[in-house]
């Protein structure tokens, strides 16, 4: 049996469906991550963002970048988060966190810099450029290794610099003489 091109009750086709569940799921846990009280909770609705966003890669026709996204923000930094989260966290903390008292000036600058980066996008001629196709693994490899070369270079010793800077924080001892 063979479904129909378009949803009988609803009018739409199934791709459109598949979209508006993955876009509403994605909304829906990106507000879980702040709303939430607890930091857990908050890293799990994390986890559903990023893997709905990666659903809607594949739906754009990008699994290579989809592929990525499930291998590092899911797969790496999202666990790397829960477990620094589930290792440093410590049931002695105050009740009222800091930043939960900042609510106002943080919204305000979130409308403010929503507002600046709409701007910047709608006055921006965006040149269309049909050299590079995400899709295809050959061409990023080219681009990636060729003409992106040094870039790639750069942004690799600057994480380099980064996992050596936390390793040597992490194991700094404390209370001792500095």
């Amino acid at each position: 049996m063979t479904l129909p091109a378009t949803i009988p009750f609803l009018g739409f086709g199934w791709d459109d469906l598949l979209f508006l569940t993955l876009a509403s799921m994605m909304i829906v846990s990106a507000l879980a991550v702040v709303l939430m009280r607890d930091i857990i909770r908050s890293g799990l609705a994390m986890i559903i963002c990023f893997a709905s966003l990666a659903g809607l890669y594949v739906m754009a026709g990008a699994p290579l970048v989809a592929a990525a996204q499930v291998l590092v923000y899911i797969g790496a930094i999202s666990v790397l988060v829960l477990f620094a989260i589930m290792l440093t966290q410590t049931k002695a903390a105050p009740s009222r966190l800091v930043f939960q008292t900042q609510a106002g000036p943080a919204a305000l600058a979130g409308i403010l810099l929503a507002i600046v980066i709409t701007l910047a996008v709608v006055s921006t001629a965006w040149p269309v450029s049909n050299t590079l196709n995400p899709t295809d693994t050959r061409s990023v490899a080219e681009a990636l290794f060729g003409s992106f070369v040094l870039p790639f270079e750069i942004v690799s010793v600057l994480l380099l610099a980064a996992v050596v800077g936390g390793v040597f924080l992490a194991k700094k001892e404390h209370g001792g003489i500095d």
